[in-house]
């Protein structure tokens, strides 16, 4: 059904008059969104775009618009509920949905009129048979009354054979139902990502030979985005990565000429291994490897044993102190030409065998080049934004503005705010850590951040939320010696509102596998046993808020839900 309906939007798309774009508050549906963009207006297109941050968001946002537009785009929401059930629509409203988020409620997957699904044909999805949880309603239990006719003659007889008979479909029903449960159930149990939207927009473009460096960019970085925040596995990561390394390759050559006679305003991207170090080319080399996740786990950091470490790496790899601490972009050449090939060595000397990664990076002119890692981070900052009074609309058109080559600005006031945002996870890191924040619940860890903690506003937003966690897991595994621990995994709570008095709880796990366990269904649960305030309103459904006063009995009630 994918494929088809990938087929249908092109068609649409060549004929939109109008069209409503609702798009999600992370970094691959801002990528994804570009790309729509750009396409629209080489085809003089209108539209509206609309951000959305939760389903409240969408709800509204539908509201607003049904009147005035008959078609709507959602990038990254809409798939994992029942849309129609949620919006109510006219029946002339049409939706295409572009989603990462799995599983895809099968109301929208066979729902063909209203709801199109843009999935990539080879995602395998699971999808349940229509026969094993649709069923057509069944004729009238007591039959029609041709049967009352023939029966006329022995009445008796005719009432037992009749009652029999329902109560047989009643069974047959029953059983249906309850094989239904079970197979929606294990259909639902678990959550995951497909295929980046942004990949899925690239697609589209090069179908219709539309694509241009530009947009091939926005796809990679919409994909780095999914492994920055682990939101795929690794192998998936390394197939998309060699899906995007062929249109690299492609443009590459096509391009050749024009980028030898034009090469001081060109754009030129290339295929890479490079170092986990976390914006090390727009820092200094030191607080990158303190700020990167990898390297800072890896020697402890937050430990003085760590600290020591850290300081016998950088004498193994020869590299004076002077030089460590100053902007890369100002260490000695020669140390520049050979610093990958160096930090490499004495990595796996040191048990850091992974410190290379595939990824890609991008030239604009002779002076400007990033990672896509380095783009994410830095986006990711805009958006999420807490140091001014600016609007989430306007954080949202400041990080779509400096995806741009043109908007160079912005983007470099967004590596600002990552790095700020990258020492004050690794703080708050070394401080859970060393006061013992982290408690075993049983079946998973916990850990609470008070107000009060430094920069605490900052982790108020889902995806600084997310990148602390991760770290803190990651952390907290290389610290512990609780075997049992390593493997649970972390549920975060930290405060959302202080006037309101909410907290915002998600959950991380050590290793992200083809499949994470549904804990939004866990969440669901355990806030309706207690009667605990909740707000489901994230597209993820393991990010929630919760009244701060109901925080202790809605953790005793997972608790036992899960023991």
């Amino acid at each position: 059904f994918g494929f088809c309906c990938f087929q249908e939007f092109i068609s649409c798309f060549l004929c939109f008059q109008r069209v409503a774009l609702l798009v999600a508050a992370d970094i691959d549906a801002l990528c994804a969104c570009k790309i729509l963009q750009a396409l629209f207006h080489c085809d003089q297109i209108q539209y509206t775009l609309v951000p959305v941050t939760g389903w409240q968001d969408l709800s509204t946002a539908f509201l607003e618009h049904k009147e005035q537009f008959r078609y709507f785009v959602l990038i990254n929401c809409g798939a994992n509920v029942d849309l129609l059930e949620l919006l109510q629509p006219d029946d002339d409203s049409v939706f295409f949905i572009c989603d990462t988020h799995r599983p895809v409620d099968v109301i929208n997957v066979y729902n063909d009129t209203q709801i199109k699904l843009l999935i990539k044909q080879d995602d395998d999805l699971g999808v349940p048979s229509y026969d094993d949880i649709f069923r057509d309603e069944e004729e009238n239990e007591e039959g029609g009354d041709s049967g009352n006719e023939s029966e006329e003659g022995s009445e008796p007889s005719g009432k037992r054979r009749r009652f029999d008979e329902v109560i047989e479909r009643q069974r047959a029903r029953r059983e249906w139902e309850a094989r239904r449960r079970e197979i929606l159930f294990d259909y639902e149990q678990y959550e995951y990502h497909g295929t980046s939207a942004a990949m899925m927009f690239f697609e589209l473009a090069w179908i219709l030979t539309k694509d241009t460096k530009d947009m091939l960019w926005w796809a990679i970085i919409g994909l780095t985005d999914q492994w920055v925040h682990d939101k795929i596995t690794h192998m998936k990561y390394v197939t998309d990565i060699a899906t995007m390394q062929r249109h690299v390759s492609r443009h590459n050559h096509k391009n050749e000429d024009e980028e030898n006679s034009l090469s001081i305003d060109c754009m030129r991207i290339s295929f890479e291994y490079d170092l986990r170090l976390t914006l090390y080319q727009h820092w200094s080399l030191y607080e990158s490897i303190c700020n990167s996740c990898y390297t800072s786990c890896s020697f402890k950091l937050w430990t003085l044993n760590g600290q020591k470490k850290l300081q016998e790496f950088l004498a193994d790899m020869g590299l004076p102190l002077k030089q460590v601490r100053q902007k890369f972009n100002s260490m000695d050449l020669t140390i520049k030409e050979n610093l990958r090939e160096v930090i490499e060595e004495s990595s796996n000397k040191y048990g850091m065998k992974d410190i290379r990664v595939q990824t890609f990076g991008v030239h604009f002119g002779f002076k400007n080049r990033f990672l896509a890692a380095d783009m994410v981070h830095a986006t990711a900052a805009l958006l999420e934004s807490t140091e001014k009074d600016d609007s989430g609309g306007d954080n949202f058109i400041k990080a779509l503005d400096s995806l741009s080559r043109s908007n160079l600005d912005g983007l470099h006031s967004g590596i600002d705010l990552a790095k700020r945002k990258l020492m004050a996870i690794q703080q708050t890191v070394a401080s859970c850590i060393c006061t013992n924040l982290i408690l075993s619940q049983g079946p998973f860890l916990y850990c609470y951040l008070m107000e009060g903690t430094p920069d605490v506003k900052l982790f108020s937003k889902p995806m600084a939320l997310i990148l602390l966690s991760k770290y803190l897991l990651k952390a907290f595994v290389h610290s512990t010696r609780n075997k049992r621990c390593k493997l649970l995994p972390l549920i975060m709570a930290a405060p959302k509102d202080v006037e309101k008095g909410t907290v915002i709880v998600l959950l991380s796990f050590k290793w992200i596998i083809s499949h994470c366990l549904f804990f939004g269904r866990a969440f669901e649960k355990a806030a309706e046993s207690t009667s605990s305030r909740t707000l489901h309103d994230n597209f993820d459904t393991s990010i929630i808020e919760l009244k701060t006063e109901d925080r202790s009995k809605f953790l005793d009630a997972l608790i036992t839900l899960l023991s």
